[in-house]
């Protein structure tokens, strides 16, 4: 019987393979290549990645016409749309994408579904930048619906037409909701071909039910324009835990939380280096959790080959390390 103060650390957690397949990707361009390396957007949505990234010499911009005719630029694992492509040709620009390929399988659903002249009813957050560059590869055809508003002001042409779709970093169980609710006014939805909601979304959000009812307080790290991270507190919440924070890293933890805990549940978000999680660990033993459990509800071995331009090249940065994290292929 384990007596004290406990830290509950979900498994799975932090990096998932998109996630590293990208950042390994603006490491391994700034080895091949040189600095320096553009990159379009944030890589991944975790402030300490995107710094030290940073620091190696990547110049992270918001669009491709920041980026000096002919240069090197990297897409980030959110995606982008056939107009940002066409823009970064346009200048001539040497373009890496390091889109998650489960992003990209949802893009070639939109292509697919719109070529056969479907209603598209995309669920995601409007200007998240998965989002936008999902919905860009069809826009007369898509709709975005991130409330129960927005699905009441939904038109189609043909109902018998319509299919949802969604962002791959949502919540599961509120996906389904928004699905019932979609049903409801048009009962001839057509699910999508496959699960769009990630791998390791899933996992993620199945590991912190898991550990959210036995704990007094969730500490989730993980930045605040990290929709899967966001989504780890809303689950928490929803599944037992008595309240539940964000913190971007160790430095922002409150001690005022904790008072009268005795379990504390731990995890991250799917763009989270493992040693802000340690480091998290250290504070919290700090506070007196010197017990520490591993809650492990699934094991992770998914494979994402690099770009082509960069997985035939090894130049100081082991292939190993964009295999950290069930392959779903990628269609």
């Amino acid at each position: 019987m384990i007596v004290g103060k406990t830290v509950l650390l979900a498994g799975p957690r932090g990096f998932c393979a998109g996630v590293d397949r990208a950042v390994t990707a603006v490491e391994r361009a700034l080895a091949q290549y040189g600095a320096p390396i553009y990159v379009r957007h944030e890589i991944v949505h975790n402030r300490h990645v995107v710094n030290r990234l940073a620091a190696m010499g990547a110049v992270f911009v918001d669009e491709v016409d920041e980026v000096p005719v002919g240069a090197r630029v990297i897409f980030s694992a959110h995606g982008v749309s056939p107009a940002v492509r066409a823009a970064a040709d346009a200048r001539s620009l040497q373009t890496i994408d390091a889109t998650c390929p489960l992003v990209t399988k949802v893009h070639k659903e939109v292509t697919k579904f719109a070529n056969e002249d479907y209603d598209i009813i995309l669920i995601g957050h409007r200007g998240h930048e998965e989002v936008e560059g999902t919905a860009g590869e069809a826009p007369s055809h898509v709709q975005i619906v991130s409330s129960f508003a927005d699905i009441d002001n939904v038109s189609v042409r043909n109902p018998d037409k319509v299919i949802w779709l969604s962002q791959t970093t949502l919540s599961v169980d509120e996906t389904a909701v928004m699905v019932s609710h979609l049903r409801n006014r048009f009962p001839n939805l057509n699910d999508p071909p496959s699960d769009d909601i990630c791998y390791a979304t899933q996992n993620r959000q199945d590991a912190v039910k898991a550990i959210a009812f036995r704990s007094d307080v969730v500490v989730v790290v993980g930045s605040a324009n990290s929709s899967n991270s966001v989504r780890l507190v809303e689950v928490a919440l929803q599944n037992g835990a008595k309240a539940a924070f964000r913190i971007d890293d160790a430095g922002e933890i409150d001690p005022a939380w904790f008072i009268g805990a005795d379990t504390v549940g731990l995890t991250s978000g799917a763009s989270v280096p493992e040693n802000l999680v340690t480091d998290t660990i250290a504070r919290l033993r700090e506070f007196g959790y010197q017990n520490l459990e591993i809650v492990q509800t699934a094991n992770e071995t998914t494979r994402f080959a690099l770009p082509r331009e960069l997985k035939n090249k090894c130049h100081n940065i082991g292939d190993s390390a964009i295999f950290t994290a069930p392959l779903l292929a990628a269609e």
